[in-house]
């Protein structure tokens, strides 16, 4: 790739990381591209060369954080065998960016839904599917090991426990308190784990005991806050 091309990618990925930014701390309404074009220090002409209008560049936010999240359960599938470990590595990816006082990307557009552009929502809505059905593959594997056990069906339930994570950021915000998130994901997870151990007491949610090493595509990475 000649250097000029090396520019263009660098800038459009620079946008991306401050829009997904301010996206996770103010919501897709929240800001304009005059505020990231402030923060880059280029023009608002900059802004449309690589991204047409901000529903175009709503569209590329969902499409890359997606990819992000798929491999970072790609990772959890191959570093973490057992169903239950897996469910406390999900609710893991959501505590990461409460640490960094953020918020879920698409669940922030999610409360913006009916203001977003088509293509946007058929992303979002796709995100959501995708999340359900690894949910629901980890559900089916911890029921059939005898480690999980749920009253309604895999997919029922993996839309209880994505709901029930997405909300518990929400509420947990205006306190700024992680251990509420904590609190909630495990009494959520928990009742999903009771089969005994050998020494007759339930399995414990243990969210927030993943790798630290762990990829986690909800936590912005990418230009500083300031």
């Amino acid at each position: 790739m000649e250097d000029g091309q090396d520019d263009r990618v660098d800038t459009a990925t620079q946008i991306l990381d401050v829009a997904e930014r301010l996206v996770q701390v103010r919501g897709f309404n929240g800001f304009s591209y005059a505020d990231v074009a402030a923060e880059l220090k280029i023009t608002k002409a900059a802004l449309h060369y690589h991204f047409a209008g901000k529903a175009e560049l709503g569209e590329a936010l969902i499409v890359r954080y997606a990819a992000r999240f798929a491999d970072a359960l790609a990772e959890v599938e191959e570093g973490t065998p057992e169903a239950p470990a897996r469910l406390d590595a999900y609710a893991d990816l959501y505590l990461g960016v409460l640490r960094q006082q953020r918020m879920c990307l698409c669940g922030m557009m999610a409360a913006e839904f009916e203001t977003l552009a088509t293509p946007m929502q058929d992303a979002l809505i796709r995100f959501f599917d995708e999340n359900e059905r690894w949910l629901g593959h980890v559900l089916e594997q911890g029921r059939t090991e005898g480690t999980l056990t749920f009253a309604s069906s895999p997919t029922a339930t993996a839309r209880m426990i994505v709901s029930g994570l997405e909300g518990a950021m929400l509420v947990t915000r205006p306190f700024g308190d992680i251990t509420r998130f904590q609190e909630t994901a495990n009494h959520l997870l928990a009742g999903l784990k009771s089969t005994p151990l050998s020494g007759g007491r339930p399995r414990r949610a243990r969210v927030g005991r993943s790798p630290s090493n762990m990829a986690n595509p909800l936590s912005f990475r990418g230009t500083s806050d300031s």
